[in-house]
């Protein structure tokens, strides 16, 4: 399950995708979630009924249906396009969404990857429900349903990168990023702040998406990743041999981030290197 990921700035990092089982489990987790928000919402609806004596339950059932919708299409979207391109379900699986080929994760790869689970699973469950309370539903057609649905569903165990056919469309991946503290690392970056002076410059330079990118190639600790980003890093500024690649590459995580938060706080976010 290792696959190359060579970013735009030549650095191969060596991800790990994630499996089958643990993409299941990642959106049942995530399904649990939001069966609890429309249980939620669906008391507090019928509060509502209850309070207007019955009126207005067309309206009603209107709003009720539009919620669902948009909780199961823009939970997924707005959480895999915020900096950890992650929903919670996938947080708590270790997992996250990456681009095939390198580049930052865009929005519109992250709208056609989640859209299309509404072809994939919402459709042929949603008419299959629709018949069933109709009393229209037989044989065939819930066979129908159930094979459509279960074809998309099973779709990543049929191919070597466990791609859903949302990914293949969007050209994405779903990788490991297990959690591990990056706490020793960054108190070494401070300890050698004093030795690594950046200008603001050299701090402009870069954004979040190469931060996230200079996050990962510090967690997975590996010495030739760290010295091609390092080696990219001084050809850029003009910086000479240094002591330690690693040590180099935390002091400047840490100001890096300092530094784009500080932004952030006067409402300036840099995306990456080439948003001015």
């Amino acid at each position: 399950m290792r696959r190359r990921l060579v970013t735009p700035e030549g650095v191969d990092l060596g991800l790990t995708l994630a499996t089958a089982g643990q993409r299941m489990t990642a959106f049942m987790l995530d399904a649990m979630l939001m069966i609890a928000v429309l249980v939620v919402f669906t008391l507090v609806a019928l509060l509502g009924l209850w309070a207007t004596e019955g009126h207005g339950l067309e309206v009603l059932a209107i709003t009720w249906l539009l919620g669902f919708f948009l909780l199961r299409n823009f939970y997924f979207i707005l959480m895999e396009m915020g900096p950890r391109a992650a929903t919670f379900g996938k947080r708590i699986a270790g997992l996250r969404v990456v681009a095939r080929d390198g580049g930052r994760l865009t929005a519109d790869a992250v709208i056609a990857r989640n859209l299309m689970r509404e072809i994939e699973v919402y459709l042929p469950l949603s008419f299959l429900g629709f018949e069933a309370a109709g009393d229209g539903v037989d044989t065939a057609t819930t066979l129908l349903g159930l094979g459509w649905a279960c074809l998309f569903l099973f779709f990543p165990l049929f191919n070597r990168d466990r791609l859903r056919i949302g990914d293949l469309l969007a050209g994405t991946w779903v990788i490991n990023a297990p959690k591990r503290s990056l706490t020793f690392d960054l108190m070494r970056g401070e300890a050698t702040g004093a030795t690594y002076q950046f200008t603001e410059e050299q701090l402009d330079a870069y954004g979040i998406y190469e931060l996230q990118t200079l996050e990962q190639v510090l967690r997975a600790g590996n010495d030739d990743s760290m010295a091609a980003v390092a080696s990219t890093i001084r050809d850029k500024f003009g910086i000479g041999e240094v002591d330690s690649n690693e040590g180099f590459l935390t002091a400047y995580y840490e100001a890096l981030r300092k530094r784009l938060e500080r932004k952030l706080l006067f409402g300036r976010r840099r995306a990456d290197k080439h948003d001015r």
